[in-house]
């Protein structure tokens, strides 16, 4: 729905890159770097997706993701993933998280109660996960 915001989610057993791209509607789609061994730790981009500009966005393995809807409809955003979904082997990272500075285009979106409770990432910081093919 408009407002939506979801994320940040990784998987990390089986560790699991993606390829988002939106089949109606406009996102802003952000990926963050959690590789602690990482040059770019912490780092994050963000482009839009939409059904009028047609661009995937590749996330890596090793990468925490997350999107919001922008505009004034809802949208269908489809996800091509390299491992299947495991809840038992995913995590999160609060998607307004200062040390962050995710720089998002909206400033209250609608959040899951899930996602509302994501850890900060000070705390992925002090005990990141095992990442495993």
């Amino acid at each position: 729905g408009v407002g939506v915001l979801r994320g940040l989610h990784y998987q990390y057993e089986p560790a699991q890159g993606k390829l988002v791209g939106v089949t109606r509607g406009r996102i802003w789609d952000v990926a963050v770097d959690v590789r602690p061994d990482s040059a770019t730790f912490g780092e994050s981009y963000g482009c839009e997706l939409s059904d009028l500009n047609g661009l995937l966005l590749w996330i890596p393995t090793g990468f925490a993701h997350g999107f919001c809807v922008i505009g004034d409809e809802s949208a269908d955003v489809l996800y091509k993933t390299t491992a299947e979904y495991d809840p038992s082997g995913e995590g999160g990272i609060s998607w307004n998280d200062p040390d962050l500075a995710i720089d998002w285009p909206i400033a209250n979106p609608r959040l899951s109660d899930r996602d509302r409770e994501l850890p900060t990432f000070a705390a992925y910081r002090a005990n990141p996960p095992a990442w495993r093919e």
